[in-house]
């Protein structure tokens, strides 16, 4: 199998795990929807809520550029590596992130300290990952086009926020534990 159809492979295949995750958390756990929230402010609500939009636009905009824009055949990653570079930090977003909400609603109905260490190392292992997307994407050689690869870094930096930010670092400093 190729690199670019890994990559396909792992989208789907990942998208569809991290999706399903959450349509099926939310669905199996109506009564504690609201509890994934922890106990963050209603007033950063809103942020979480337009970051989400942003952070997938962006991810759009990455990906387009990851699949589209760079020659998988002669890409170079921090010099060394080739377009599977792509496919180990897509897995290390895509992979961890269906285990989140499972994770969540488990930690929610049953506490434990156990949980909750999994948990944070999930949502440290998913912002870690955007962040080295960023510099995997900021140091591709060839760079495709020019255009494309700073619609790229844009939506890996909001997706970044979203992943690092937001999820890694501010969530869990209001979830109770």
């Amino acid at each position: 199998m190729t690199a670019r159809r890994g990559f396909a492979l792992l989208n789907v295949v990942g998208g569809l795990c991290v999706l399903g995750s959450y349509a099926i958390g939310l669905s199996l756990h109506p009564e504690s929807r609201g509890a994934v929230w922890g106990n963050l402010p209603l007033s950063l609500r809103p942020l979480y809520t337009v970051f989400m939009l942003l952070a997938t636009a962006g991810y759009f905009l990455f990906s387009y550029y990851v699949w589209i824009a760079l020659d998988s055949a002669r890409v170079r990653v921090f010099g060394r590596f080739g377009f599977g570079a792509f496919n180990a930090v897509y897995g290390l977003i895509l992979l961890p992130s269906a285990f989140w909400m499972p994770l969540t609603f488990e930690f929610i109905e049953q506490g434990g300290g156990a949980l909750w260490v999994a948990i944070r190392v999930v949502l440290l292992v998913v912002g870690l990952a955007s962040l080295a997307l960023i510099a995997a994407i900021a140091s591709a050689e060839p760079r495709g086009g020019n255009g494309a690869r700073r619609w790229a870094l844009l939506g890996s930096v909001l997706f970044s926020i979203q992943t690092a930010l937001l999820d890694a670092l501010i969530w869990p400093a209001y979830f109770p534990t």
